[in-house]
């Protein structure tokens, strides 16, 4: 299964499967994941899945974490 990695002002959050079935967690420091309280819609292509995590998140969007950029 695909994962793809991503660091959205400073929340690092994994996203594993492909279009139309998305899941969504949250990546802890320790190495541990948890689901993420949040769903991907089914119409999200990989291509945008980091514009859209931004979105969701840009109220955490800080001078110092002003950044979402894909890991992996």
């Amino acid at each position: 299964m695909k994962e793809l990695r991503f660091n959205i002002f400073g929340k690092l959050i994994a996203v594993t499967g492909s279009c139309g079935a998305w899941r969504a967690y949250y990546l802890g420091t320790d190495g541990k994941r948890r689901p993420a309280d949040f769903i991907v819609p089914q119409d999200i292509v990989e291509d945008e899945l980091c514009e859209y995590l931004a979105d969701l998140y840009h109220e955490n969007a800080t001078p110092r974490n002003c950044n979402a950029v894909q890991l992996t």
